[in-house]
């Protein structure tokens, strides 16, 4: 690894979100393989040759659940019974899949919510006590 490139660490991986606002994952060099999850090896070879790849933050919503039976840390946020949240799949442009909230959808009415619709990435709200990707409607 060269001076100054982060370990394919979840720690790594949770500072470009909130200090980058970008989305990286890994590209195996021996294969192409992409991983939108930092990991020290390829799934698809298992070769340890890895490098950051930067995803571009669109992609297509797969499926989605509206969560309004929710855990505490949620509940702390203002979510629950009487105001779900949206939380579902996102196939990336580049082709890997990723768990991610749903953000900018009516959670509590979810068939208005539609698969195949496009998504961006939107990293404005990453919450630094618990980042994790959020994607809204393109």
């Amino acid at each position: 690894m060269a001076e100054g490139e982060r370990a394919f660490t979840a720690d790594s991986f949770y500072r470009y979100l909130t200090e980058e606002k970008k989305l990286m994952g890994v590209r195996c060099r021996s294969c192409g393989t992409l991983s939108p999850e930092p990991r020290p090896m390829c799934h698809s070879c298992h070769s340890t040759e890895m490098e950051w790849h930067e995803f571009s933050g669109k992609g297509r919503l797969s499926t989605f659940t509206c969560i309004s039976i929710v855990p505490l840390s949620m509940a702390a946020k203002g979510y629950g019974r009487d105001n779900p949240y949206c939380t579902g799949i996102v196939t990336l442009e580049e082709g890997p899949r990723l768990s991610a909230r749903i953000l900018g959808v009516d959670s509590r009415n979810p068939q208005t919510i539609k698969t195949g619709i496009d998504m961006v990435l939107d990293l404005d709200d990453v919450d630094p006590d618990s980042p994790a990707p959020s994607f809204r409607p393109a």
